[in-house]
């Protein structure tokens, strides 16, 4: 098939996506589906390029040195040519452009693809940088396949650049030409210019991190066996390790081996945040500059629990329905759930069945604290699958929901009028005072629901069905799944005894609570603060703040805070000023209404004081040895004086 034949499939395969509720033909390559699919959810416009802009930034980054002499032997090598060379930063951030034809140059002056604006797919659609960096793999974009139609003009090739020593995506290098036959010629350029950013990277890197990884490298080298390398500021682990431990695990660990740092070598058992117990040899790492960090060789006890065959919802385990088996029992990659974060081991293999469950239409059955994002799981694994309606939610906790007359289109509530949104209204609908509840309300309702292949029914609060209705709600789940609805219900609380409810649901995933993976918090406070305003940042020292805290209330808890945060930002990102008082504290122990409002005063006080102990206590009217003395009562800390 010639070039200008295959643009017009991939064009006319885009069209009906567009305009139709299939996914995208076979004939367009299962990456570009992928993103399609992404972009559509998102609501990403198709004719505008419209992406935020940052003027500025560091312009002496580390990224940014390294990247300078490739980009200038490119920039010669490439001279005269139709082709562009783009560095960005992690999150899609254009930070630098060498161009070598002036037309070309002016083309992506006009769609925004120059220094200062972001080009990450959330932003502008299916793209070179947007996919390598979403996908975290080289990536190749021709012509038509771009989502946006104003970049149909060009074609792109990305690869992402990974830090050597840590292995975290630091940015991506791209080629942009106009259309032609050159795309896998333009992916191994890139490739390769994205290995010469990378050399560099390693050789600007400090003499302590050349020291861990060559530690983490030679510890590594033979045998498979799990180990984990700690420094400052660098965490290296082999895939043994990665897939087993939790950000908090890491956190433990380091703990562990600073209180034998007096030790070169020697070992202790460590007891991990899930309960398991695991042998730590710890060995003391030096750099020509002092202690670089430390290595530790992990000998995990396997519980007979990780050991499990995999269960149903309805069957009985020691653990309760839903139980997850142990960490090497599933794959932990990434899954990319359209507007979800989150890389911990746990998290990505809740994510990978469910993402699963939904293309198989497997009913699930999904456990999890409150806030933890069930339902959101639910919603992102649908659309996933390519599904074109929005899912029919349904709670079983709404006691409008006993009176069947909640589905007379005549109380939908105005804001789903929109056809897209008809199937929210069995959500919301509310009954009229004084009416009397009828026993068979929420059968009816998820009887009433739409049903059929794509379509997706959530029932929310599982757990609150009344014994009486759990048959005839059975009843109903079955029958909607029998016509190819996926079926998805959520729950906090594990119950006691299977029954028919249960034994509606195949396969059971359970959302880990946020405290146990505060290593997603840096994506997660990006994600949240995406969705307030694309153009807001996060300061350096607002996360340690963040990871001391339980938050009980889990990411729907950190949503709250952060847009709070953000409403009241004085500068262009979210300070540790921002926060509430609440969260500058570590108090051990529940505060009295007084201690709180004592607590918070003074937390205000440090913070307009710009941390100044004396001038607080002026403002206060006490001692600045009461503001000693009350700052450790309540743990309060502060980020350090500027």
């Amino acid at each position: 098939m010639d070039i200008t034949a295959r643009e017009q499939n991939i064009a006319r395969a885009r069209l009906n996506f567009l305009q139709s509720a299939e996914p995208p033909a076979s004939v367009v390559p299962e990456k570009i589906r992928d993103s399609w699919q992404r972009c559509k959810h998102l609501g990403i416009g198709i004719d505008e390029v419209t992406v935020p802009y940052q003027p500025d930034y560091d312009r002496e980054s580390r990224l940014i040195r390294a990247a300078a002499p490739v980009l200038d032997r490119l920039e010669q090598t490439l001279a005269g040519s139709d082709v562009c060379v783009i560095v960005t930063d992690r999150k899609g951030w254009v930070r630098d452009r060498r161009v070598g034809e002036a037309r070309l140059s002016a083309h992506l002056d006009r769609v925004k693809l120059a220094p200062g604006f972001s080009y990450a797919e959330q932003f502008v659609g299916t793209n070179g940088i947007g996919m390598a960096l979403e996908e975290r793999r080289s990536s190749v974009v021709l012509g038509t396949e771009h989502f946006n139609e104003r970049l149909q003009k060009v074609s792109c090739a990305a690869s992402p650049i990974r830090n050597p020593i840590s292995g975290r995506v630091e940015g991506a290098i791209n080629l942009t030409c106009w259309n032609g036959p050159a795309g896998s010629l333009m992916a191994a350029l890139a490739q390769e210019a994205a290995d010469d950013v990378e050399r560099m990277l390693y050789e600007f890197g400090t003499t302590c991190e050349h020291a861990l990884l060559e530690a983490f490298r030679q510890a590594t080298h033979y045998g498979s066996r799990p180990v984990l390398c700690l420094g400052q500021d660098l965490l290296l682990a082999n895939s043994a390790a990665a897939g087993r431990l939790t950000g908090d695990d890491h956190r433990l660990l380091h703990e562990a081996a600073a209180e034998l740092d007096h030790a070169p070598r020697t070992r202790r058992r460590v007891q991990l945040t899930g309960g398991q117990s695991v042998l730590v040899r710890c060995r003391r790492v030096d750099g020509p500059a002092g202690k670089a960090g430390y290595l530790l060789d992990l000998t995990f006890d396997d519980s007979p629990a990780a050991e499990e065959p995999h269960r149903t919802a309805g069957s009985r385990s020691p653990g309760g329905p839903g139980k997850q088996g142990g960490p090497g029992g599933g794959p932990t990659r990434p899954c990319p759930l359209p507007g979800l974060a989150g890389t911990d081991p746990a998290w990505n293999t809740v994510s990978r069945t469910a993402a699963r469950c939904a293309r198989d239409r497997v009913p699930l059955l999904i456990y999890g604290e409150a806030g933890t994002g069930k339902s959101a799981l639910a919603r992102a694994a649908h659309a996933f699958a390519g599904a074109a309606w929005a899912p029919v939610v349904v709670d079983a906790a709404d006691p409008r929901y006993a009176d069947p007359r909640y589905t007379d289109p005549q109380h939908v509530d105005s804001r789903y009028a929109d056809s897209r949104y008809a199937d929210s209204r069995y959500a919301d609908e509310a009954t009229g005072p004084g009416d009397a509840p009828l026993p068979d309300g929420l059968p009816h309702a998820l009887g009433s629901a739409p049903a059929g292949p794509g379509r997706t029914l959530v029932l929310r609060h599982l757990d609150a069905v009344a014994t009486a209705q759990a048959p005839a709600v059975a009843q109903a789940l079955s029958a909607a799944a029998a016509r190819g609805t996926w079926i998805v219900a959520t729950l906090v609380h594990t119950p006691e005894e299977p029954d028919a409810l249960l034994r509606c649901f195949a396969e059971a995933v359970t959302v880990p609570p946020l405290r146990h993976r505060l290593a997603d918090l840096p994506a997660l406070v990006e994600t949240l603060l995406r969705r307030v305003d694309a153009g807001v940042e996060c300061a350096p020292d607002v996360l340690p703040l963040l990871r001391r805290q339980d938050w009980p209330g889990n990411v729907r808890q950190l949503e709250s805070v952060l847009r709070k945060a953000a409403a009241g930002r004085r500068t262009y990102r979210v300070e540790s000023r921002d926060l509430p008082p609440s969260l500058h504290a570590a108090g051990h122990r529940s505060l009295s209404a007084w201690e709180t409002a004592e607590r918070d005063t003074l937390v205000a006080a440090l913070l307009e004081a710009d941390g100044n102990k004396l001038l607080a206590a002026q403002r206060l009217g006490i001692s600045r040895t009461t503001i000693y003395r009350k700052m450790r009562a309540y743990g309060i800390t502060l980020p350090a004086h500027r």
